[in-house]
C-alpha cells in the first residue's frame, strides 16, 4: 500500500500538444460528426451567406452545422450553452478549431436555415443506407407529444383577444399623438426616436395578433361546422317526420328531442300497420301465418325509442335550466365565453394543447416512421390531436424513403415489406388505402393477445369480410400476432431516445419546430450510424 497520495500538481506548466487531433482519441464521436459534415452537400446552408465584400469574414456553415449536429447528439440545444461549452468542453473546441462564435450566430444560423434541415435529414439518410441501415423489412409508425416553447398558461380566449385589441388601438393613438406633438415641434438633437416604453422588443404584439388572426379562423371552421351538421339534422329530422327511415344515431342538438318523437311515432305506426294487416286477414276469414305480432306496448324497438325520447326531453330540460341562468347557452356546442373551449396560445400560437397519460402539455404531435433497425426514415409535426389523418402520409412518406435508398443502392432491405401501427390509426381509410402491406390494431395491447391465445385463426378470412375483419382475423394468426409484437420494440426506443435529444421545443412555430425535429433526427440517425460503425 502507497505511503501517500499522487500529488495535484495544479500550478504546474504544461502545453497541449500543437495538433489537435491528438486531443481526443481517434475514435471519438467528433471525428464523426466532422468527417459526415465534409461530405455533406451544404449548399443549402451557403445559401445568402455571400462573400467577396468588405466588412469581417462570416464563419464556416460547416462549422456551425458541426456545432449544432455534436450539440443536439448530447441534447445540447440552447445556443448560449454551446457557446460556454466551446470553452471548456475539448470536443466544442476541436468543432469551433478554437473560434468560438457567439450565441447570437448559432441562433440565427438555425433558425435562417430551419428549411434546410429537411435536406440534411435526408442526405443523413442516405448515408444510414449506404453502411447497410435502414432495413425496411417492418416499418413502425407511431406518434408522440412534444412540448413548445410555450407556456399552457398563456391560451387566451376571444375576450381577451378584443380586449388586447381595444389596448393596441389606444396604445397605437397614443403613439400617433406624441409623432405629431413632436412634429409640431420641428426635429430635436435626439431625432425622432420612439419612447423606450412604446417599442415592442418582444415582438409580442406580432403575435398575439398571429394568435388572433388563428383563433377567427378556428372559430370560423367551427361555425362551418355547426352549420353543416345543423343541416344535416334538419334533413334526418324531415325524412323523419315524412315516415322515411333514417340511418344512423340521432345527433345531438335542437333537433334531437323532434327526431326521436318523430322515430318514435314511425315505429309506432309500423308496428301497428303489422297488427292491423293481420286483423284484415283473420276478418277475411283466413289464417295468418307466423306467430302474431306481440302487442305495441311491449315491442322492443317501440320501448326503445320510448326510452330515447324521455332521455332527450331530460336533455332539452337541463339545456332550458341553462339557457334561463345563460341566454342563448343553450344547444350550444360549445363553452360559454368564461370558460372558452377555442383558445389560442399567445406565446407560440401554432402550439396547441396535446392529451398525454401524464396530462396535458402545450406542444405539437410528431409522427416518426422507423425502420426495423431503429432508423428513423420520416418525420411530420401536427397540431392535431388525433393520429388517424397522419398514418397514410407517414406510410407515403416511408415509401418514398425506401424508393430513394432502392435507387442509389440495389438493396432489397431498402423495400418496405408490413408497416405496423398501433390502435391510434386504426380507421377504415388506413386500412383500405394504396400502398405496402399493413398491420394496424385495432383495440387495446391486452385485448389483442387475448384474442390470438383463446381465438387464434388458422384458416383465411371468410371472402365477404370487411376490411376490419380481416384485419381482426389476421391479427389473432400465430404470423400475424408474431409480426405485430415488433412495433413496440422497433419505434417506442426510438422515440424515448429522441426525446432525450429534443425533450421540448426551442423554437416557435410549426415550422420552425418542424425543422428543430428533423435536424434532432439527423443527430438521432447519425448516432445510430457512428455505434454501428464502432461495433
Amino acid at each position: 500500500m502507497a505511503k501517500s497520495y499522487r500529488p495535484v500538481l495544479r500550478d504546474q506548466p504544461m502545453l497541449l500538444s500543437v495538433d489537435m487531433r491528438e486531443w481526443l482519441p481517434a475514435d471519438h464521436l467528433v471525428w464523426f460528426v466532422l468527417d459526415t459534415v465534409d461530405v455533406l452537400d451544404v449548399s443549402e446552408f451557403e445559401r445568402g451567406r455571400g462573400l467577396g465584400g468588405v466588412g469581417a469574414p462570416g464563419y464556416d456553415p460547416r462549422m456551425l452545422l458541426g456545432l449544432l449536429i455534436y450539440g443536439y447528439c448530447h441534447g445540447v440545444r440552447s445556443s448560449r450553452q454551446v457557446e460556454r461549452l466551446c470553452h471548456t468542453d475539448i470536443a466544442f473546441r476541436v468543432l469551433c478549431a478554437q473560434d468560438v462564435p457567439d450565441h447570437a450566430t448559432l441562433a440565427r444560423f438555425r433558425a435562417q436555415h430551419q428549411d434546410a434541415f429537411a435536406d440534411l435529414f435526408s442526405q443523413v439518410l442516405m448515408i444510414a443506407g449506404r453502411a447497410g441501415l435502414a432495413r425496411f423489412g417492418t416499418v413502425a409508425i407511431d406518434g408522440t407529444k412534444i412540448p413548445a416553447n410555450a407556456s399552457i398558461d398563456a391560451n387566451r380566449g376571444q375576450a381577451w383577444f378584443a380586449e388586447q385589441a381595444m389596448t393596441m388601438i389606444a396604445e397605437a393613438e397614443h403613439a400617433d399623438a406624441i409623432e405629431n406633438a413632436r412634429a409640431d415641434q420641428g426635429p430635436d438633437v435626439d431625432g425622432d426616436r420612439m419612447p423606450p416604453g412604446l417599442v415592442d422588443r418582444s415582438h409580442r404584439t406580432e403575435r398575439i395578433r398571429e394568435a388572433a388572426r388563428q383563433l377567427a379562423e378556428r372559430h370560423r371552421r367551427l361555425d362551418e361546422q355547426d352549420h353543416a351538421r345543423d343541416t344535416a339534422a334538419r334533413e334526418r329530422l324531415a325524412r323523419s317526420q315524412a315516415g322515411l327511415p333514417v340511418v344512423g344515431c340521432i345527433p345531438k342538438g335542437p333537433h334531437h328531442l323532434a327526431e326521436a318523437r318523430a322515430h318514435l311515432a314511425r315505429e309506432i305506426r309500423d308496428h301497428q300497420a303489422k297488427l292491423d294487416r293481420r286483423a284484415a286477414i283473420i276478418a277475411s276469414g283466413k289464417k295468418p301465418m307466423g306467430a302474431p305480432p306481440v302487442p305495441t306496448e311491449q315491442h322492443s324497438r317501440i320501448i326503445r325509442a320510448r326510452r330515447v325520447v324521455a332521455a332527450a326531453e331530460q336533455a332539452a330540460q337541463a339545456h332550458a335550466e341553462a339557457a334561463s341562468d345563460s341566454p342563448g347557452a343553450a344547444f350550444k356546442h360549445r363553452k360559454p365565453k368564461n370558460l372558452p373551449s377555442v383558445v389560442v396560445n399567445t406565446t407560440d400560437p401554432d402550439s396547441r394543447i396535446m392529451p398525454t397519460r401524464k396530462g396535458f402539455l402545450q406542444g405539437y404531435n410528431a409522427q416518426i416512421a422507423v425502420s426495423a433497425d431503429q432508423i428513423i426514415v420520416a418525420v411530420a409535426l401536427g397540431q392535431s390531436t388525433n393520429d388517424q389523418a397522419c398514418f397514410v402520409p407517414m406510410m407515403h412518406a416511408a415509401q418514398q424513403a425506401a424508393a430513394h435508398l432502392h435507387t442509389l443502392t440495389d438493396n432489397d432491405e431498402h423495400l418496405i415489406g408490413t408497416v405496423l401501427a398501433d390502435a391510434g390509426y386504426a380507421a377504415d381509410a388506413n386500412l383500405t388505402a394504396p400502398g405496402p402491406d399493413r398491420l394496424i390494431a385495432l383495440g387495446k395491447g391486452r385485448d389483442q393477445s387475448k384474442a390470438a391465445a383463446h381465438e387464434p385463426a388458422h384458416r383465411l378470412p371468410p371472402p365477404h369480410a370487411t376490411a376490419r375483419q380481416v384485419m381482426q382475423h389476421r391479427l389473432r394468426t400465430d404470423s400475424g400476432r408474431a409480426l405485430y409484437k415488433r412495433r413496440g420494440a422497433t419505434v417506442e426506443p426510438a422515440i424515448g431516445n429522441l426525446k432525450a435529444v429534443l425533450g421540448r421545443f426551442s423554437r416557435r412555430g410549426l415550422n420552425a419546430a418542424l425543422g428543430e425535429l428533423q435536424l434532432a433526427a439527423s443527430a438521432f440517425n447519425l448516432m445510430k450510424i457512428y455505434r454501428a460503425a464502432s461495433t
